[in-house]
């Protein structure tokens, strides 16, 4: 990196409390005080385990999309797939369980891609995106309970055409495919 790292300088931890300890809903809040002097008295921290995402392709060049509702918008839009790491699994290993669950896809050469933070602010964790290129279906789904998912094969322009459009709104996916397609431009 040619860019010098700027100078760290940490928030000291003054008083610390759960206020809740659930599997999708941990949040502490922190009294702090800055380098500058000023305490924040209120300063709230989600807990989350680290999260992956894949941009999976097949052997033919095709993207595996999913499409999912997501409650908190009241939306149903077009995502990457996406899970969080589970204890004792690395990002990669979590990335593969989470393709072959939602949507059969595996194999393939895969490499770590894109490293991100959904909001470093308050929350505590990396969100992993993972290349796989030659996936091919292998497995039915199984998703769990809590999900509905459906899967798309698309051609790179479809899926350019959806970042175009502000289709793709969870930005820990869009981020990557921008990336992607910057790495990667379609040639018309």
């Amino acid at each position: 990196m040619s860019v010098k790292r700027p100078k760290h300088r940490p928030f000291k931890v003054l008083s610390s409390e759960y206020l809740a300890q659930r599997p999708w809903f941990t949040v502490r809040r922190e009294k702090v005080e800055l380098p500058t002097g000023a305490i924040v008295p209120e300063w709230y921290i989600l807990e989350f385990p680290d999260w992956v995402n894949v941009i999976a392709k097949t052997k033919q060049g095709e993207f595996v999309m999913i499409s999912q509702y997501r409650h908190g918008l009241g939306v149903t839009r077009y995502e990457l797939v996406a899970g969080c790491c589970e204890e004792g699994e690395t990002p990669e290993q979590s990335a593969r369980r989470e393709l072959l669950e939602e949507t059969g896809y595996a194999g393939g050469t895969w490499r770590q891609f894109f490293l991100t933070s959904a909001n470093p602010t308050n929350h505590n964790n990396l969100v992993y995106t993972f290349l796989a290129e030659g996936v091919e279906l292998v497995a039915e789904q199984h998703t769990e309970a809590g999900e509905d998912i459906e899967v798309h094969l698309m051609t790179a322009a479809e899926v350019r055409e959806l970042l175009d459009t502000d289709e793709i709104i969870q930005c820990t996916h869009a981020a990557p495919l921008w990336r992607y397609f910057a790495e990667n431009p379609i040639t018309k």
